[in-house]
């Protein structure tokens, strides 16, 4: 079967709205993942994550919006959808009776796959999650993490051009995270899109090329880490003196010029640091030439950007109930 191409996304949502009872659970969301990339949505519990993605899965029918994924309508085009997307929810959904190899066969067979490649890609995806010993044996018998990995093989060998990963590494060790952020990037690399919901910060980092953050079911924020990082926190100079009874002298200097940011540089006597919060690349060049000007000798200079976590709990923390507004200027990160 030929696959519609989209020039400029895989993923295209406009206004897209689902209720349950009286909760907005999805309440206008618009979003474009190009081809090849990976979106991290990122949000607190009951943000409307999974909802989303059961929209874009074609499991259950929005209220309002439209949504094309692949090329193909979610409402109008489910049928065709439904062969170039994988999915792999929160929690395993295997056939506990069937062995490891029984239950990727059965889903390549499921995806038209001929006989000899639904065998031949079971057992490549076995290999590439360490379940090749248990291949045989029934899933019942598997432990949490080695359900996970099978879930996870199960949603990728039709070899999707779209696949859905709802906070895939639940659970699992660290190894075993670290062989499915691989699985992820060699997708990509073959052409994959991927949209990813996750609470792992370290997660988003490792695999996002640019995040959205929803809450409550509209989006509040989105662009690249980098972005985020800068919209939300800025950047932080931080300046270790070669004597640290340098640092009173060194912060007044800094303030007296001027250039110690709009929150102001403050000392950290204990790191033996001045912080001076920076906004551009040219504050950060005055604030080292003021200082060599004076001839402060200096340890180190470094800069210093909010971490993931840090940025989220921002984000999210400033969107509350009677506050619109703040949710208005943190969609202008994606601006």
């Amino acid at each position: 079967m030929q696959r519609q191409q989209t020039p400029h996304a895989a993923v295209q949502v406009r206004g897209l709205v689902k209720h349950y009872g009286s909760t907005k659970a999805l309440d206008g969301i618009d979003l474009d993942v190009p081809e090849g990339t990976v979106l991290g949505v990122l949000g607190p519990n009951g943000a409307g994550k999974t909802t989303l993605v059961r929209v874009l899965s074609t499991l259950i029918k929005p209220d309002a919006g439209t949504a094309r994924v692949g090329g193909y309508d979610v409402l109008t085009q489910p049928r065709q959808l439904r062969r170039v997307i994988g999915l792999t929810g929160q929690y395993a959904s295997v056939d506990e009776k069937l062995s490891g190899t029984e239950n990727l066969y059965l889903i390549g067979r499921l995806l038209d796959l001929p006989r000899k490649e639904a065998r031949r890609r079971a057992a490549e995806l076995l290999e590439r999650f360490s379940l090749t010993e248990a291949a045989k044996r029934p899933a019942m018998t598997y432990s949490g993490g080695m359900r996970r990995r099978l879930d996870l093989a199960a949603s990728m060998i039709g070899r999707p051009a779209v696949l859905y990963l709802d906070e895939p590494t639940t659970g699992l060790d660290p190894r075993t995270r670290n062989e499915v952020w691989a699985e992820v990037h060699n997708l990509v690399r073959e052409g994959a899109t991927v949209l990813l919901t996750t609470q792992y910060m370290e997660e988003a980092e490792q695999l996002a090329d640019e995040l959205t953050v929803i809450d409550r079911g509209r989006v509040i924020a989105g662009g690249r880490i980098e972005e985020l990082k800068t919209k939300v926190g800025g950047r932080t100079l931080q300046i270790r003196p070669a004597d640290p009874a340098e640092l009173p002298r060194l912060a007044g200097a800094v303030a007296q010029a001027g250039l110690d940011g709009v929150s102001g540089a403050t000392v950290d006597q204990d790191g033996g640091l001045v912080n001076v919060p920076i906004v551009t690349d040219q504050q950060l060049t005055a604030v080292v030439g003021l200082l060599a000007e004076r001839g402060f000798v200096l340890a180190s200079v470094s800069t210093h950007l909010p971490s993931l976590d840090e940025v989220f709990l921002a984000i999210t923390g400033q969107k509350t109930s009677s506050g619109d507004s703040h949710a208005e200027e943190l969609q202008e990160v994606a601006a």
